[in-house]
């Protein structure tokens, strides 16, 4: 089922739930090192964003397979099983526990921590991937996941048709100039940032051939 993370669209009720001082997150990949030397920086807190289809989910996976640090997806926060929509105070304290941990692999949206996050992190991976190349990809893992779960999806959630698929093409293709721009806001407030901007799959290859070992 192709969804957007993007609650803006969303309008599916979620069902309440009372807030718990700590969560169950999926097992991450644990580090041996804690840091990662990159350049003349430190890579110890990955922030990676872009639009839906941009690759997120899969870069966070590789890096982490370089690094030992762990991943996270917002989709597994976003989403319980069925794709109910966990309620948005309750998404907000799970992905700041993640944010406020001493290391981690952070990829996906929900602005409404990304200046958290982003004081937090040291490193800003920004996948600026042309619209039409992003469609394309959302098209074909809904056809390579149909009736699976993605690997960076919560559990319980398959692909298959929906009557929101229409809208999520018409969000991502509506939002291509806007959330540009919003997120270059975002990285001129935080100058500490060490930031990433890839605007190709050749520049996203490159960028991993340059992650030290």
């Amino acid at each position: 089922m192709i969804r957007s993370r993007a609650s803006t669209w969303n309008t599916r009720k979620a069902r309440s739930s009372k807030i718990k001082p700590h969560f169950e997150f999926p097992e991450p990949r644990q580090s041996r090192r804690g840091f990662l030397h990159f350049g003349d920086g430190i890579m110890q807190r990955v922030m990676i964003v872009g639009g839906p289809g941009s690759g997120k989910s899969t870069l966070a996976r590789m890096l982490g397979a370089r690094t030992g640090l762990p991943v996270h997806h917002m989709d597994h926060i976003h989403w319980m099983p069925g794709w109910q929509q966990r309620p948005r105070e309750v998404r907000r304290v799970m992905a700041t526990e993640i944010e406020n941990s001493d290391s981690w692999i952070f990829e996906g949206g929900f602005s409404t921590t990304y200046d958290h996050r982003a004081s937090r992190a040291d490193t800003l991976i920004w996948l600026d991937l042309p619209v039409g190349l992003r469609l394309w990809r959302v098209t074909k893992r809904a056809v390579q996941h149909w009736g699976k779960r993605r690997p960076d999806m919560a559990p319980g959630c398959v692909e298959g048709l929906h009557g929101e698929n229409l809208e999520f093409y018409h969000y991502i293709w509506r939002t291509r100039h806007s959330h540009r721009r919003r997120l270059q806001t975002l990285i001129d407030g935080y100058p500490h940032l060490s930031v990433h901007h890839l605007r190709s799959p050749q520049a996203v290859d490159q960028y991993l051939k340059e992650v030290a070992q």
